[in-house]
């Protein structure tokens, strides 16, 4: 006679699925409950010291000033204004970080694969040299070493008595829109749309008749053409304020301080010795094959390597390049060490020391560096996504 599948099973304490789930709610208020006493004490502590939790320091005043600002701001303003101008300036030396390190990368990359000697030679001991020096001693050096042993403003350095190079930094001419600019926008803003135009019906040309289009000539040609053309018809309404030596500091222009200067060769370089190794290897990932297919129906170099190497290569290339970009971003931090005014240093330095408010300030940092990686990493796997599927 068969037995009952309820007699089977047993008793539930017996069956695998039942004591796995059983262990893991046992686990999870344990860890619920050390959070709880964590929060707690760190709120008694708080208490106890007389520091009070929230957002409020925000809008306290700051009273400190920052040698670099992208928004205006001074020592009135607020805790909350100091974030933004820290926030920004983390952007602007990551993002120009990101440019110069990924170009710089790719061709030093594509160098090392040359059969020219000297060439390749030279590519591998730049990544040799730059790979393996910690990069906190190349900030260092590039302003200590270089940056600091600059004239004074005096003797500054000059070219076309418009461009100043000294010890405090870059003195470049500003410019300074005049009525009638925004056309010169308008124009680039076109040209951008009929470059993106341009580029889609050439796509779809080749695929119908393969017959191929000059896109990067003509769209050079329409995004320097239409603006020029604009910016003279309008009468060049764009003016330079010049930078002029007014006792011992330079008036007008833009001033690029060393701080910044330093930090992003530094991080460039660095970085752009191991994207370099990435690219190498995307490279020779592409099975030997391809570019004899490509040699056999007399395809140039160039064009071998635009458009059979380096499409192949970006699947192996764009997964390890978002890691480099976000250790590029996370290693801007280190700014610290030579007083450029990021988020770590104006934010999670000055104004955590001003305001004690250490659980609040830590963590919106923490909260923004998240946030800046998360994006990164999605516009790169939906770029690697898209590189993809075209390839199937």
């Amino acid at each position: 006679m068969l037995r009952s599948s309820s007699s089977e099973r047993g008793p539930l304490w017996r069956d695998p699925a039942v004591r796995a789930l059983a262990v893991q709610a046992v686990l999870l208020l344990g860890l619920l409950a050390l959070i709880a006493m964590m929060v707690s004490n760190t709120l008694a502590n708080l208490e106890s010291r007389g520091i009070t939790t929230g957002l409020g320091f925000l809008q306290e005043r700051a009273g400190f000033s920052i040698p670099q600002t992208l928004i205006d701001y001074s020592g009135d303003s607020t805790y909350g204004r100091t974030f933004v101008v820290g926030l920004l300036n983390t952007l602007l030396v990551s993002g120009l970080g990101i440019v110069a390190a990924t170009l710089i990368g790719f061709a030093v990359g594509i160098a090392r694969l040359s059969s020219n000697w000297l060439l390749a030679r030279l590519a591998a001991a730049y990544v040799e040299i730059f790979r393996n020096i910690p990069l906190l001693v190349q900030i260092l050096f590039w302003y200590f070493a270089v940056l600091q042993a600059l004239p004074s403003p005096r003797q500054s350095l000059s070219l076309f008595e418009a461009f100043f190079l000294n010890v405090r930094g870059l003195i470049v001419p500003a410019p300074v829109a005049e009525p009638g600019f925004a056309a010169t926008l308008w124009a680039l803003a076109l040209g951008v749309v009929l470059v993106a135009s341009l580029a889609l019906y050439a796509r779809r040309l080749q695929a119908r008749t393969g017959r191929a289009l000059p896109v990067y000539r003509l769209g050079a040609l329409i995004l320097v053409g239409l603006p020029l053309a604009t910016f003279l018809a309008t009468g060049r309404p764009l003016a330079w304020d010049l930078p002029s030596l007014a006792g011992f500091n330079f008036e007008g222009g833009v001033t690029v301080i060393p701080e910044l200067m330093a930090l992003w060769l530094a991080l460039s370089i660095y970085t752009a010795s191991f994207i370099a190794e990435i690219v190498r290897s995307g490279i020779q990932s592409v099975p030997r094959g391809q570019i004899e297919a490509a040699r056999a129906i007399s395809l140039p170099g160039d064009i071998t390597l635009r458009k059979v190497v380096i499409p192949q290569a970006m699947r192996v290339i764009v997964p390890q390049l978002t890691s480099q970009y976000l250790n590029l971003i996370k290693n801007s931090s280190l700014a610290t060490a030579i007083g450029y005014p990021d988020l770590v240093a104006v934010f999670a330095g000055t104004t955590l020391n001003n305001t004690g408010q250490a659980i609040e300030i830590v963590a919106m940092t923490m909260a923004v560096y998240l946030l800046i990686s998360l994006a990164v990493s999605a516009l790169m796997n939906l770029y690697n996504a898209r590189t993809l599927l075209k390839e199937r």
